[in-house]
């Protein structure tokens, strides 16, 4: 589609400015480059990967729904956990990072190492190819430029067992939200139904940026404090708090 846009005497645009979301095969580029019309005519191609979904300013998923069952189910098939690892690799490897890892226990006689207890290792690795060909490219850093620690849930096998209990973690499990989204009623005073309004749990928010990793009671006791602060200071809120007890 793009090349039939741009191809013949009357492009659809002037100029083409392409980002990929995601890494373009060198087959693709050099089908592009072989179209004489059309390359005059592209003033940017970029990849710009993408891949990935943003938690929040400090933590992102690959969102592989499957990448449990792949790297650690029942079965193991080494060409499904290959092919998961590599999309990790990929869309991990948009920066330069020392990799860290934990590697598979060494081998003995009484010992049988499975795919399972390589996959920190196959995973570091995959990263560290795909790095190494990322340096002969322009911009691209030369020199380590944050830390990746690639762990398992072996690693910790107490938390998958016990309840967290963060303000964060009290709220996704307690209230019916929607990724981030909460919706809840505000009931009426004029008896018409109760009005639905949405809420999102997010960085912009100042309160729950403080309190989300918050121990639940530390957080509601801070949000009682807030509230009665904010009673004492406000004109508004005053009346409103006082008419429910009239």
């Amino acid at each position: 589609m793009f090349l039939s846009d741009m191809a013949g005497r009357t492009p659809l645009y002037k100029k083409a400015f392409v980002y990929f979301s995601s890494p373009i095969s060198r087959e693709l580029v050099a089908h592009i480059k072989r179209d004489s019309t059309v390359l005059p005519r592209i003033g940017a191609l970029s990849e710009m990967n993408l891949e990935y979904f943003a938690i929040d300013s400090q933590g992102f998923t690959t969102d592989n729904d499957k990448a449990l069952e792949d790297l650690f189910g029942d079965e193991e098939n080494t060409r499904k956990a290959d092919a998961c690892l590599n999309v990790m690799a990929t869309r991990i490897g948009t920066e330069f990072p020392f990799v860290r890892y934990r590697a598979a226990k060494s081998l003995d006689p009484m010992t049988m190492t499975t795919v399972r207890d390589l996959i920190p290792t196959k995973l570091a690795a995959g990263i560290w190819n795909y790095l190494v060909k990322c340096k002969s490219i322009a911009n691209f850093p030369q020199q380590e430029t944050c830390e990746l620690l690639v762990l398992d849930r072996s690693i910790d096998q107490i938390a998958p067992v016990i309840h967290e209990w963060t303000y964060d973690a009290m709220c996704h499990d307690l209230l019916n939200m929607e990724g981030n989204k909460y919706v809840h009623e505000v009931p009426s005073k004029t008896g018409v139904p109760p009005e639905k309004k949405e809420v999102l749990l997010e960085e912009h928010d100042p309160i729950w940026l403080e309190l989300r990793h918050a121990h639940i009671a530390d957080a509601c006791d801070r949000l009682h404090d807030k509230m009665t602060n904010f009673v004492s200071k406000n004109k508004a809120a005053q009346i409103q708090h006082g008419s429910r007890f009239v």
